[in-house]
């Protein structure tokens, strides 16, 4: 390799309430720089991934993008993980006319329509709705019909889409609202929360929350025993290894999403060599042990990236953004086009129910027998849907 390394530059939320994710993408990232560098880097220059920390604070980073491009003069850029480490950039990625490819971001580019924007976000070109048509399609799904339905969110920016997303399921499928709520992140103890929804008892119970909150909130349901027919969503935290582990059995009957699992149709060329040498590589640092959620993503983040510059021969950011427009990527979460507001061309979200988790050791949720896919039908594994009370019960 000759001439000086190309140099990508962008943050992650590598400490604060999402931290976790943050550590499993860059462990992620840094498997694909080794794996790209190993084959000879890009354009014949190695690959040098220069990424900072956000703190989980989306007022840091417009400053940490302005200094990667002017104090560091790097030659790409990428998005970090999520609303928080993406929407704060965009105001400058536009006003510079930067290519980016964001890992994560749910409806960032929305009001923006910014035309060389793309996300690694497998929710398709309507995502607010793509993330929680499952959980409500398996809701309409029980008999007898389920009527009433409760919303208690984070209150953060994440939350805006989700909330939106089921509000309109709910509508669409003639679910009544009886309660909307929302609680700081700040909060430590949810009961109070969880406790205020005894006197409408919702047979639908819809979350939307990020990850030591979604362990609050389901150890505050299990203590105030309520007891809704289905219960989840769109949690981010029940989809993290380390978080499964903390909870255990208290995952039993859990309705959410997810955007990969090992399961067999989902098997793409290269994934399980990928999660198997993150597994190999993971420490006891924070990052997710099992990696499923983020690190598929977020390698095939910097896939779409390697390929675009292969393609072009070039570094143009114009160039890149055209290239992505138009092609198909080839990538460990299969084959990925981007469509309208750079979105995923279709939307592939899974939405499993949680059953038989016997412990809290990591182990119960290596393979999917406890992560039941049971929606959309071209993934689903097979499980059956169980009431929320009904599924807790089969340990």
């Amino acid at each position: 390799m000759n001439g000086q390394p190309i140099r990508i530059g962008y943050c992650l939320s590598l400490s604060g309430p999402l931290a976790s994710n943050g550590k499993t993408a860059r462990l992620a990232h840094q498997i694909w720089q080794n794996d790209v560098n190993q084959k000879g880097g890009l354009l014949g220059r190695s690959v040098d991934m220069i990424c900072l920390d956000d703190q989980t604070n989306p007022k840091l980073v417009p400053d940490i993008y302005k200094r990667l491009l002017d104090d560091e003069k790097v030659d790409l850029l990428i998005g970090g993980y999520g609303d928080n480490s993406v929407a704060p950039a965009m105001p400058l990625i536009m006003e510079r006319s930067r290519y980016l490819v964001a890992l994560m971001a749910l409806a960032v580019n929305a009001p923006l329509g910014y035309a060389n924007y793309f996300a690694m976000i497998p929710t398709g070109p309507q995502p607010t709705e793509a993330l929680t048509e499952g959980f409500f399609e398996v809701a309409a799904s029980q008999s007898p019909r389920l009527q009433s339905m409760a919303i208690l969110a984070a209150d953060a920016p994440f939350s805006k889409g989700p909330v939106a997303g089921a509000k309109a399921h709910a509508e669409k499928r003639g679910f009544r609202l009886v309660s909307e709520d929302r609680y700081p992140l700040t909060a430590t103890d949810l009961a109070p929360f969880v406790r205020s929804l005894k006197p409408v008892n919702p047979e639908i119970l819809f979350l939307c929350s990020y990850l030591n909150d979604s362990v609050g909130l389901l150890r505050a349901i299990d203590e105030v025993r309520l007891e809704p027919k289905i219960v989840g969503g769109a949690m981010i935290g029940p989809q993290n290894g380390a978080i499964k582990a903390q909870l255990g059995p208290l995952l039993n009957g859990l309705v959410n999403y997810e955007y990969w699992l090992p399961v067999p149709k989902m098997m793409f060329p290269g994934v399980a060599a990928m999660i198997a040498k993150y597994q190999s590589l993971v420490q006891d640092g924070g990052a997710d042990p099992l990696g499923y959620y983020v690190a598929p993503q977020a390698y095939a983040q910097m896939q779409v990236v390697e390929q675009a510059v292969s393609a072009t021969v070039s570094l143009d950011d114009a160039k890149l953004a055209q290239f992505t427009r138009e092609s198909v990527f080839k990538t460990v979460v299969g084959d990925v086009r981007f469509g309208k507001g750079g979105g995923w061309s279709e939307a592939r979200v899974l939405h499993v129910q949680y059953q038989k988790i016997k412990s809290a050791d990591i182990s119960e949720f290596k393979d999917a027998s406890t992560q039941a896919v049971i929606w959309p039908s071209r993934f689903a594994s097979g499980g059956l849907i169980y009431p929320y009370a009904e599924a807790k019960s089969k340990t």
